[in-house]
This record gives C-alpha cells, structure tokens and sequence, in this order.
C-alpha cells in the first residue's frame, strides 16, 4: 500500500497536512470545521442569552404559522425543526464540539417548532368559523357581556346563542341604539330579539385589518345591530360584583369631571374608553399618545410602583415589623394585589393581564434582590402572554407594548448610557438637564422602535409622538393618576372635589397638548401599505440591537436599513376595490382620492385613503375629466408603466344588453363590478366581478409591475378564511398579464 506521506518527509512538517488538504472531501471538511468554530466562538463571546433568543424563536414559530398559507407548509416548518435538533444534537454530541452552537440550533429550532404548533393547536381547539351567510333573524341568548359607548350613541352586546339553521352554539356581537337600552339589559339575562346579522368582516382590502381573525379565536361568529324593541325572558344577575364596579366606578367619575376630562378620567380609573369623543380620540391617535386610553404597562407600572413605594414607608416607619419581616417583600405583596386588583377592575383584557404579568415579575425580582428591569424578565412575561394567547402576537397592541419595553431596557442596559446615567457629584440643575435629556432620547428610541409597527398597521406614523410623551407621561404618571386616586379616596369622606378639581385641570392640559400637537403641520406620515417582507426585515434587526451585547449588536442596522430602503420603495397601488366590489379607490390624482361612490361609511372611506396612503379628501370618479361615466357605468384610462390601461368599472344593479357589455369588455383590461357577469365579457386581462371577488377579496392593482395583489394571498387556508367558491375559471385568471394593444 502506497504511503500518504513521502519517507522523506519529516512527519511534523506542514507539507503533509497541504498535501491531504488537496482533496476535495478534506477541504470542504476543514472549511466547514472553520466555519463552525468561528460561529462558536461568535456566540461564546457576542453575549448569548439563550432566554431572549428561545423566546423569540419561539414567537417567530407563531409568526410562520399565521404568514404560511396552508397545514402542508406549517407541518413541513415543524418537521424541518425537530430535524434540525435532532441532526445538531446527534452529531455535535458525538464530536463533543461546539457546545454553544450546538444549544443555539437545538432549542432555537426547537423553540420555533413549539410555536409553530402552539398556535395551530390554539386555532384549532378555540377557533370559530362565521355563519355562512348575512341574514336577518329573531335571536334568543344569554347576554355575556355589555360594553357601553355613548360617545357612538349604542351599546354593544354579546350573547350567547345558537345559529339559525345548524344549531351550532356561537358567541354574536350585536349594537343597540342607546335609546333602546334599559336597566333590565344586564349580563346574565336570557334575551329575545330581531337582529340583522353578517359574518366577521376578513380585511376589505390586502394590508386591512382583519376582523376575520380577531373574531375566530374571541369566538364570535357574527355581527350586527338589533332591530327594534329587546325583549327580556329571563332577568340577569348583572355580570357580577366585577363588571358592576367597573360600571359604577365610570358612572362616578364621570359624574365627578364633566365633559372630555371626565372621559379620560374614567378611561385612566376603569378602562372604559366608550365615552371619549370620536375627535378627542383622533386627536391622541394623531399626536401619538393613544396608548394612554387604554390601560396597559404605563397604567399598571403606575398604579404598582405607587402601592409599592407607599407600602414601604408605611411598613418602614413601623420598627417592630421591620426588624422581624423583610419589608421589601411585603411591600412588593401590596403592590402585586394592587396590581392584580387594578387589573380586574379594568377589565382584565389581555394587554392589561400582560402588563400585570410584566409587572409581577418585576416586583419578584426585586423582592428577592435580582435586576428588575432585563431583557429575561421581559422574555419570561412574553412567553407567558404568548403560551395562553398566541394570537397576540399577530395584533398591534402586544407587539407595541413589547417593543417599547424592549427598546427602554436595551437602551438603559447599554454600556455609554449606564456611564451617562451614573450617580455623581453634580449641582441640581446639571442632574435635571441630564434625567431630561435622557427622558427625550427614551422617548425618541420608543417612537423609531413603534413607527415600524405603526406604518405596517395602521400605515401612518406620528411625527412629533416623542415630543408630546415627553411631556404627556409624566404629566399622566405623576399628576393625572395620583389625583384621581386621591379624588376617589377623598369622595370616601365626600371631600374629593379639590382633587378633581386638578385632575380635570391636568386632563385638559393632556388634551390640549393632543390637540396642538395632531393640528401642527406634518404631524402625521401616511404611507401605503407596508410589504411583509420590509416588516420583517425591522423587526429582525430590532431584535438583533436590543438582544445582543457590545458592538455585534450594530449589525442589526442593517436589515433595518434594507427594511427602510424597501420602505422607502414602496408607492401607492394604482387602484384599489373592495371585495364586495363596490368601492373602487383610484391613485394618481393629486392629493385626492378617486372613488366610485361617496360613502357615509368611515370604515370604507378611511380603508381606502389608509391603504392608498393619503390623508386628502376623496373625489368622486363621475367628476373627473378623464373618466366618461352614465348611471350603468364608468370608462377609465391610466398612463401608467408607459402604457394606457383602460378600466370599465360598474356603477348600477340595471340589467345591461349582453351583446353591449360583451363589446364593451373587449375593449378594456378591467372589469370591475359587485355583481356578477355573464361569460360573454372577456376583458383583456381580469374580471373582478362578484364570482372572482369571492374568491380574492379585496383587491390592489399595480398596473407599472403589472401585478395584483389579494387579499386571499394574506389568508392561506386559515379557518377564519372561507372562499366563496372553487378555484377560478380560466378566463377570470388574474395571472395573465394583458398584451399592449398598442
């Protein structure tokens, strides 16, 4: 046998390991080990906290399971993972190499899989599909739960029933006109009523909000307003001692503080937002502080901190207590009930119970003498939240909330601010300027972290929102709270008017700083809707700068870069329409939007102008010069991607001449209509009629790149996504690209 290493050659000489490394196989072997070793040495010394991590993996698990389209994808994604965990841990163990990055591929992929598989099975055991179709119908069921709105002029109720026909037990959320409500209307109470009732309405266009979605895991599978008088056949216990302070509490407060003050103050006391004026709402969505209605971390960590702190002065100042019991654990019990209390006082909705999980963890860790404020902490209350409600994650509210925490703990945890923040020798007013200084970049880091999620639902930003939170939290956290608190205890003894006095002062003063800041010239960025892939790319590289330590935590710039440059690609679709086929939005007009039909409807208006990313007016299409309109129809033609493209949008319900319509459609690329055509209309490209919309929902064009867009492509096979019908006919195809006929 012929020797590997010449007689000649000493056997320590590196001649033989360059001789070995010629061949292929060995090379690919030493570059692999390489590579391998380099990115355990990455994790060994970047900062690797595995919690964070396995917390994240196992949130994006959820993330792919409600981005993949069908139950083939979600079971190729788990059996991907156990794949991969069982590869690294088989063949890494072997070895004995690489312990880091044997754990990160092991519970990383493990960590997705279980997600993945969390919220399939969450969907599967809890999911309701929506009645088949709308229908009008007497109802009989037990009212579960009432929300009072009177600044929408209704009460919103939500019964327990069965659906008409099948039998099937469901939940329906119905409105009641406020003069059609009376004390008798109280949960518990077995009702009888004649309702008009539609499935959950799935996003009207590709970006919109599904409601679709949000019902299937509430358990609602309908809709609807009542008509005309609610009988009671069984009178109601009221919902309990609960639901009846909650009431009672608004009711009080808002007797106390009249007007828009007393709105807010009840919103802060007991969650009830119902009250609050459509403008004063706007004005707080547009001025960024509309995570101050609705009670979450801010609300809680308030309400906690203040109970903690009170509780330890109190039981300090008592020596026969403190020299026996460890006050800093008793005053976090005291501020844990509170929190607990305050909770379920306000509703116990799944971002409140978030933030009181969040919260408790806090006050464990600093009963015991731990970090209060880390990213662990944060993880474990994240991982809580998503285990019993994995469908947060797909919603604003939880991923806001969280990405504010995330980004005020990785911004103090950071080495420069933790020296900047430092206690030192240092007159008053040099401390006052610094505490300052550092509440405005706080500020701006939580408004750059949420405007990513802001634009991708909402698709609008505000501009001036860290400005206006500089001032507004402390005005809420130091002065608005503890004066209503103060007020209610003082109202104890009927001497709360002082107190409410100031708090109504402190209120308006919120409210004019909202009504300033929403009035000043570019205060809000609209944008069109936001692609997946751009909001994935923020996301990842947000994560990457606040889970990492040191300077390796820089590289996160850069998918946040790509993410940004594709944002600032993004244009507005040339034209939108509904999936019902009876609103049609049109781009390209200036600052206004052209419709098909001037609507009362704010949803429809506000989904078109949102999605279009305007914030003009609209205009109706009859009244622009381009378009040739008659009571039956509407002939468009765009210039766009250097070509003409000519649409025949319908406008009526009258019955049209065939052979008419047939001729007309040979000449256009488009047919739009909410009705559905006959066989004989062939457009050059697509027939958005009642039949192809059924299948699609909602629609955008864009006509340059020539490609539509779906609101069927967003859902998969998702419960909460029903098609009308089959796959579609040949001639309705909407992946053919219409010849130039110029």
């Amino acid at each position: 046998m012929a020797s590997v290493v010449p007689p000649d050659v000493p056997i320590d000489s590196p001649a033989p390991l360059g001789a070995a490394l010629q061949h292929g196989h060995w090379r690919k072997r030493a570059d692999l080990s390489s590579g391998l070793a380099s990115v355990e040495h990455f994790l060994e010394t970047a900062g690797f906290d595995r919690a964070p991590w396995l917390v994240a993996a196992f949130a994006s698990g959820i993330a792919a399971w409600f981005a993949l389209p069908d139950p083939g994808d979600w079971l190729a994604l788990m059996a991907v993972g156990i794949a991969i965990a069982i590869t690294a841990l088989a063949l890494m163990r072997r070895e004995g190499r690489y312990p880091y990055l044997r754990q990160a591929l092991v519970f990383v992929s493990l960590a997705v899989t279980a997600g993945c598989g969390v919220a399939w099975s969450k969907s599967a055991l809890v999911g309701t599909g929506g009645i088949a179709r709308p229908l009008v119908t007497t109802l009989e069921g037990r009212l579960l739960e009432r929300d009072e709105q009177p600044a929408q002029h209704r009460v919103r109720l939500l019964l327990a029933t069965r659906e008409p026909g099948t039998g099937r037990a469901i939940r329906v959320r119905v409105n009641l006109d406020l003069d059609g409500d009376r004390p008798e209307l109280a949960e518990g109470a077995v009702l009888r009523m004649r309702v008009r009732l539609v499935p959950p309405a799935p996003p009207m266009l590709p970006g919109g909000y599904d409601f679709a979605r949000a019902a299937w895991f509430q358990g609602i599978a309908a809709t609807g307003s009542v008509l005309g008088k609610v009988e009671v056949r069984e009178a109601g216990d009221g919902g309990g001692w609960l639901a009846q302070a909650q009431r009672r509490l608004s009711q009080h407060v808002r007797s106390r503080l009249d007007g828009s003050p007393g709105t807010i103050a009840a919103a802060f006391a007991s969650g009830d937002r119902g009250a609050i004026a459509e403008a004063d709402e706007e004005a707080m969505r547009n001025s960024g502080l509309t995570h101050l209605l609705s009670i979450s971390g801010l609300h809680v960590s308030a309400v906690i901190a203040a109970a903690y702190f009170l509780a330890m002065k109190l039981l300090a100042a008592w020596p026969w207590l403190a020299l026996r019991v460890r006050v800093p654990l008793l005053a976090a019990s005291c501020g844990a009930l509170t929190g607990i209390g305050y909770t379920l006082l306000t509703g116990a909705e799944v971002p409140t119970i978030r933030s009181c999980v969040a919260a408790l963890l806090v006050l464990g860790a600093m009963a015991i003498g731990r970090e209060p404020l880390s990213l662990r902490m944060v993880a474990v209350a994240a991982l809580i939240v998503l285990l019993l409600w994995p469908e947060a994650l797909a919603g604003p509210s939880f991923q806001m909330s969280f990405a504010a925490v995330i980004a005020i703990v990785a911004l103090h945890g950071a080495g420069p601010l933790r020296r900047f923040t430092a206690p030192r020798e240092e007159p008053w007013w040099a401390k006052g300027l610094r505490q300052t200084g550092m509440l405005l970049l706080t500020g701006i880091v939580i408004e750059l972290a949420l405007m990513p999620i802001g634009l991708f639902h909402f698709h609008r930003a505000g501009v001036y929102g860290a400005l206006a939170n500089v001032i507004a939290i402390p005005l809420t956290t130091f002065i608005s709270m503890p004066l209503i608190a103060l007020a209610l205890l003082a109202d104890i003894a009927g001497a709360g008017a002082p107190f409410w006095w100031l708090a109504g002062l402190s209120l308006e003063g919120l409210l004019a700083l909202a009504h300033w800041t929403a009035a000043m010239p570019g205060a809000v960025t609209s944008l069109p809707s936001m692609g997946r892939g751009a909001f994935a790319l923020f996301i990842a590289g947000g994560l990457w700068l606040a889970l990492w330590q040191g300077r390796v935590r820089l590289w996160g710039l850069a998918p946040a870069a790509l993410g940004l440059a594709l944002l600032g690609g993004v244009r507005a679709p040339d034209v939108l329409v509904s999936g019902d086929g009876r609103h049609v939005g049109i781009t390209g007009a200036g600052k206004e939007l052209l419709v098909l039909r001037e609507t009362r409807s704010s949803f429809a208006r506000d989904n078109l102008t949102e999605l279009a990313g305007m914030a003009g007016e609209t205009r109706a299409l009859a009244d622009w010069p381009n378009a040739r309109c008659n009571a039956d129809f509407c002939a468009v033609s765009l210039e766009r991607g250097g070509r003409t493209w000519r649409f025949l949008i319908a406008r009526g319900k009258d019955l049209v001449e065939e052979r008419a319509l047939a001729a007309a459609c040979e000449r256009v690329d488009v047919v739009i209509a909410e009705r559905r055509l006959p066989g004989s209309c062939r457009p050059r490209w697509i027939k958005a009629d009642r039949a192809m919309l059924a299948r699609t929902g909602g629609l955008s064009f864009d006509l340059a790149d020539q490609t539509v867009r779906t609101v069927a492509q967003e859902q998969g096979a998702h419960g909460w996504w029903r098609p009308a019908v089959r796959s579609p006919r040949r001639e309705d195809n909407a992946a053919r690209v219409p010849p130039d006929p110029q």
